[in-house]
């Protein structure tokens, strides 16, 4: 007896050596029939026993190709017609493309081999690839997965790789990438003029030659530029942050392997295992106090963020510097998108560049290097995890766009249960950043076939993200407030559809509804709507944005808040603020317009790392939260606490300020501030939640990065009996906005009694951020 079946294979299983798979499957098992790309996934027929057909599709779920995921596999009966072999058929396109694209990809084992192997013909290759690994979702232009749409589609292949590619017994067989030193992309060095380095046989080599001697190099990898040094060279280091304009923001750090990140970072077996990855993410771990880095890389910072080579480029440029760690920072001025085109490059980076270590395969999407902090916590999702799909906990019933928010920001496009977030965008305010989000919208609904119907945007009037979506026409406009899109995000990638949970949302800022700037709130809700219960006093902002960039401001508000009127500058400020400036801001905070009232937890970090004498202003976003948080890990648990209500937080601002005055160490001073918080924040989410009659705790924004409170929350929530959810898929910071806003219309427009309405702009306050 004779069967045949057709199957519907569908998941991320273009691009990772599915069809070849399926096809050694189908010859093992002695089975007849043909597998093909197409838009929606895999198509696949397979004729013979009913026994090794019944085998078949066993294995196809069980063995499947480490890159590759089985979400759905579905068959159906057809009419037998006697084909004796088995077959990959060319790709189909007649319809709306619906694949999974697959992320980009670590070097494999198998290729490392042979590409450190003398006799092997990519010896020093430094584009080796095969099915199991390489460039994916960097190179694809559209879908099906197929090299003429792929930014490899103008190199042919010798005769050489084009054998590898059609033998279904080799592991390069319909590797879309695949290339050798005769037919595929090639490296070069440039001066900063754009002329190519004379006398360089082997640029790689002769680039790690100028790294040691102290130079900068520019080196194009997988998703944009880098901007490299030796991270042991202190004059090289001080020289690329001075001409990144970058003054303390740690820069991250490449070396060959676990072993040797371990002589940088503490490497427990978590951390190698994320170092490991292969999305080969930036790690941030507690530095080693030996770690033979110049001061310059990270200044003091408690961690480091240390990441594998990811690329064969990178991996020869490491051998050949010794094995030494080298500074693999963003290719760009400060704040700015990172380079990805060429000539972009040449003229953004020349007055910080020495060199260019460039090569001829186009970048199709500009992609960051993703960020975990061990834990793990992920701080930024971009290569390496980018495209991977997300699940609706309630699909949507209309294709719909989330624009996120305005920093870290992020858009998803989803239909039906899909969700897509984009990769890292950045933060709105530049232009060039903007331009980024825009292509990458266009971009996405092109790839995964989403023309949306619904656009969702944050309440704030003000963003750029908001601005975006109320131009586009013919759509209907959903707004979520920022804080319910934080708890949203959380609950929907824990798969929660109809839980009503307790959230604890610590942020910088985000408007909130009542028009002042939100950021310490308790909130409960689920999917569809939310109820702001309990939130930080609110105070001042004096100067609005100013407040963010100069922590001292806050330091300001919280003591003339705390003391119950105005405060002599504070001896920790002495020389850090113009005293004339420090007077001033009674007239400053008295102006609404200017001066928000706020509840941010996050600018009640900022206000205690100022009154603390660390941080009166700072160079990069969270650096006096950072730097207190850094001070309380110093000091450990045993240091105490303050005793203070969650709501309230000025009883502790008058004890810190006391054991400040009285000499105490400003560790332990952090630490008890740490607790004080940590423990208000357990002791008002069980009683709410006692109150509600709620099971559920939700910890979630930016505030949440930091390592000691989190943990202590955590701890003392689920001892309390608590089931406590915190993001991990997605950041809790504003880079999982976009998935809590699509989450939230899908929901609304799944309930019965819902009609999202168009927005309307709302009053405008006097913060963006």
């Amino acid at each position: 007896m004779t069967v045949r079946t057709r199957a519907r294979v569908s998941g991320t299983v273009q691009g990772v050596g599915f069809r070849p798979f399926v096809y050694r499957v189908a010859h093992e098992q002695g089975l007849g029939g043909w597998v093909l790309n197409d838009e929606h996934g895999v198509l696949l027929e397979v004729e013979g026993d009913p026994d090794a057909v019944a085998q078949f599709f066993l294995r196809v779920r069980s063995e499947a190709p480490p890159l590759a995921s089985v979400d759905d596999l579905r068959c159906e009966p057809v009419r037998a017609i006697g084909e004796p072999r088995f077959t990959i058929r060319a790709s189909e396109r007649t319809g709306v493309p619906d694949a999974l694209v697959v992320a980009d990809s670590a070097t494999c084992d198998e290729c490392l081999a042979e590409m450190t192997d003398p006799g092997d013909r990519r010896y020093r290759y430094p584009f080796i690839n095969c099915t199991n690994c390489g460039p994916r979702f960097t190179i694809v232009r559209d879908v099906p997965y197929d090299r003429p749409l792929t930014t490899m589609a103008s190199f042919a292949m010798c005769d050489a790789c084009r054998r590898e590619y059609e033998d279904p017994g080799d592991r390069r067989f319909h590797a879309q990438p695949n290339a050798c030193a005769a037919c595929g992309p090639h490296v070069r060095l440039l001066q900063v003029d754009g002329a190519e380095v004379s006398a360089t046989a082997d640029p790689i080599h002769a680039a790690a030659e100028q790294l040691a001697a102290g130079k900068v190099v520019a080196v194009k990898g997988l998703g944009g530029y880098h901007l490299v040094c030796d991270a042991a060279h202190e004059q090289a280091v001080a020289a690329l942050r001075a001409r990144k304009h970058r003054e303390d923001k740690p820069f991250a750090l490449m070396v060959p392997d676990a072993d040797h990140a371990s002589a940088l970072i503490e490497v427990s077996g978590a951390t190698r295992a994320l170092l490991q990855q292969t999305a080969r993410p930036i790690v941030l771990a507690p530095r080693r106090p030996d770690a033979p880095v110049a001061d310059a890389v990270a200044p003091g910072a408690p961690e480091l963020g240390v990441m594998l080579p990811y690329t064969p480029l990178h991996h020869l440029l490491l051998v050949d510097s010794g094995g030494r760690p080298l500074v693999m920072t963003s290719g760009n001025v400060s704040d700015e998108p990172i380079a990805y085109r060429d000539d972009d490059a040449l003229a953004r980076l020349a007055g910080i560049a020495d060199l260019f270590l460039v090569h001829d395969r186009p970048i199709e999407t500009r992609t960051d290097d993703s960020v975990v902090r061990a834990g793990p916590v992920m701080l930024r999702r971009s290569r390496g995890y980018v495209p991977a799909r997300l699940t609706l906990p309630v699909p949507a019933s209309r294709p719909l766009l989330a624009c996120g928010a305005e920093q870290k920001n992020t858009f998803c496009v989803a239909k039906g249960g899909r969700a897509w977030v984009s990769h890292h965008i950045g933060d709105l305010e530049h232009v060039s950043t903007l331009r980024a989000y825009t292509e990458g919208i266009v971009h996405f609904e092109r790839l995964f076939a989403v023309t949306p119907e619904v656009v969702v945007h944050d309440r704030h009037p003000g963003y750029l993200s908001t601005r975006y979506a109320l131009e586009r026409e013919g759509v209907t406009l959903v707004d979520v407030q920022h804080h319910h899109a934080h708890l949203a995000a959380c609950l929907a990638e824990h798969g929660l559809a109809e839980t009503t949970a307790l959230g604890a949302i610590f942020d910088g800022t985000g408007y909130g509804d009542d028009g002042t700037v939100w950021g310490g709130e308790l909130l409960v809700g689920g999917l569809t709507e939310i109820e702001r219960v309990a939130w930080l006093r609110p105070v001042a902002m004096p100067g609005a944005t100013a407040a963010i960039r100069q922590p001292w401001r806050m330091a300001w508000s919280w003591l003339t808040e705390a003391f119950g009127g105005p405060q002599p500058l504070p001896d920790s400020l002495v020389g850090t603020v113009d005293p004339a400036r420090w007077q001033a801001m009674s007239s400053v905070a008295a102006a609404p317009a200017v001066s928000p009232l706020t509840s941010s937890m996050g600018r009640l970090f900022d206000a205690v790392g100022a009154l603390c004498g660390l941080r009166g202003e700072v160079t990069y976003e969270g650096q006096a939260a950072i730097e207190l948080e850094a001070a309380a890990t110093r000091a450990g648990p045993e240091a105490g606490r303050y005793e203070i209500g969650f709501t309230d937080p000025r009883p502790a601002i008058r004890a810190l300020v006391a054991d400040l005055r009285a000499g105490i160490d400003v560790a332990v001073v952090a630490a008890r501030f740490h607790g004080s918080i940590a423990t208000a924040t357990v002791d008002a989410l069980v009683a709410i939640a006692g109150e509600r009659r709620l099971d559920t705790a939700v910890l979630s924004g930016g505030v949440f990065q930091n390592r000691l409170l989190l943990t202590a929350v955590c701890a003392g929530a689920g001892a309390a009996g608590l089931r406590v959810l915190v993001p991990r898929t997605l950041p809790p910071n504003d880079g999982g906005i976009s998935f809590g806003q699509a989450a939230v219309a899908a929901a609304r427009l799944a309930a019965p009694t819902e009609t999202p309405a168009p927005s309307t702009p709302e009053r405008r306050p006097a913060v963006r951020h």
